[in-house]
């Protein structure tokens, strides 16, 4: 097989050897890919392995061997470097520049081993060039895993993540992104691109979230930096919020089932070629999680519960489970019914877990600590806005009973307890309540056996009926219940209490 060519070096095998009469007389070892090279040319380009030679004082010997451990971008970019000794010409590109800028430093190539040398070259490039082109700074990003811990230290990291968050907040137009938005490249005046040539045509410009996708084909380290960037250089908490919201819906496949996937959005420049980072899921929600601002909106409390769900069949840490229950609990009212019913993953035989409701509900509580909640609640209470969601979270909970009362493992206790969560007041009429209940004694028989139930209702309950109708000061639970089944239409269960 004849070895491949490539700028004067050549492959043989998992060896590469450069094209010259003269033999090798270093070998150096990267990746466990074998360079066979000249002392010389390396050693008046790169400080590190110069300094390694007089060291040991073989610059004469007839060979020398080496191992570059860790070496930043691995054997691609120590290719690049060995070529650039040779006085090879070299591309500089987006998807390097941060690899072969951190190799530069690895080797020393400052201009105390030559003029104009390689990490010169190199920075030039990268403060020229990507830090104002957004899809040359997306570019870098997602090919610097390889080598964080060094760009981290050269400051170009952060750099980069400075430079994304500030165009964040700035028109596309303005930093030369070409978008690819409604199927034709944009110019950086704003207009339609057809062959390279302007047309002049005018296309609307770009959404506040035009920058969700590109970002989405982050690490989930990488992504987690980015965010903490942006919110540090004041970035409006919402766009935070949708970032994150995107990235999750792209990363974890859970949360498809339960929330509206991500608006379709033609692929921009930077993601062409791309593909989202492998990631551990349960790490990724925890880190998610943490991200996520403090923000109220239906759509973000759908998106919580969604969160919530996916976090109990992945099996999160405790921590990431509380904090997600806190977050629903503090906007409980915009919760829909259909996100509370979340199927339950534990040993319990129920089929919803009732337990995580509860804990929500008395997170809201919590909350709402500032309302003074009285009972029988005053006229001045009931038609004060900030009793409104009060209200909306107690006939949410209603209308959860009554889903998950047909549920035969459901015991008498939890729907005591759920009932009883929230205070009298929450409730100007208990028609959900009672439907619930016929619910739930249809299901278990006779419903006199539950008499701690049926005591707890007569407390709740008796209030909210006139005396001169009944006198709730003498009347037995099942007299109260069967006026108000007969009253609300419950035949069966009036029937069931007897007259």
């Amino acid at each position: 097989m004849a070895p491949a060519k490539l700028s004067g070096f050549c492959k043989q095998g998992n060896d590469w050897l450069y094209n010259a009469r003269l033999p090798s007389d270093i070998t150096i070892i990267v990746d466990g890919v074998k360079f066979h090279l000249h002392k010389f040319p390396l050693m008046s380009k790169c400080g590190k392995i110069a300094c390694m030679l007089e060291e040991i004082q073989s610059i004469h010997d007839r060979t020398f061997t080496t191992k570059l451990e860790e070496f930043p971008g691995g054997s691609d970019t120590f290719l690049f470097a060995a070529k650039f000794c040779y006085g090879i010409q070299v591309e500089f590109t987006a998807r390097n520049i941060i690899t072969v800028y951190c190799a530069a430093d690895y080797l020393e190539m400052t201009d105390e081993y030559g003029e104009d040398n390689l990490l010169l070259k190199a920075e030039s490039f990268f403060h020229k060039n990507v830090l104002h082109n957004w899809k040359d700074c997306v570019l870098a990003l997602q090919s610097c895993e390889s080598c964080m811990p060094r760009a981290e230290k050269l400051h170009i990291l952060q750099k980069c993540l400075n430079a994304v968050s500030t165009m964040v907040c700035t028109d596309p137009s303005l930093f030369g992104w070409p978008m690819m938005m409604y199927g034709s490249l944009q110019s950086p005046g704003g207009s339609i691109l057809w062959n390279g040539i302007n047309t002049g045509a005018k296309i609307r410009s770009a959404e506040s979230d035009w920058w969700f996708e590109d970002i989405s084909y982050f690490s989930v380290g990488l992504f987690e930096r980015l965010i903490k960037t942006m919110k540090a250089r004041g970035i409006r908490s919402e766009y935070l919020a949708g970032a994150v919201m995107y990235y999750a819906r792209k990363c974890l496949p859970g949360l498809g089932r339960w929330q509206s996937r991500p608006s379709s959005k033609a692929r921009t420049v930077a993601s062409f070629s791309s593909t989202p980072a492998a990631v551990d899921q349960r790490d990724l929600l925890e880190n998610i999680e943490k991200l996520l601002p403090k923000k109220k909106g239906k759509s973000f409390c759908r998106f919580l519960l969604g969160l919530l769900r996916v976090a109990s069949i992945l099996g999160v840490n405790q921590t990431c489970l509380d904090s997600l229950e806190r977050r629903i609990g503090m906007q409980l009212e915009l919760a829909s019914l259909d996100g509370l019913l979340i199927p339950s993953f534990s040993n319990s035989d129920t089929l919803y877990d009732t337990d995580c409701v509860e804990r929500i509900i008395h997170h809201f509580m919590s909350s709402e600590s500032g309302l003074t909640l009285f009972s029988p609640p005053s006229l001045d209470l009931l038609s004060s806005p900030s009793f409104e969601p009060l209200r909306k979270v107690a006939r949410l909970i209603d209308n959860y009973l009554a889903e998950v009362a047909s549920d035969v493992n459901l015991k008498p206790g939890k729907i005591r307890s759920l009932a009883e969560v929230l205070p009298d007041s929450s409730r100007t009429l208990h028609d959900g309540l009672y439907r619930a209940l016929d619910i739930y004694f249809k299901r278990e028989g006779s419903p006199l056996q539950h008499h701690r139930l049926w005591e707890t209702l007569h407390r709740c309950l008796c209030p909210c009926f006139p005396k001169q109708k009944i006198a709730t000061q003498s009347c037995s639970p099942s007299l109260v219940l069967r006026a108000i089944a007969f009253k609300n239409g419950f035949s069966w269960l009036s029937q069931c209490l007897g007259s």
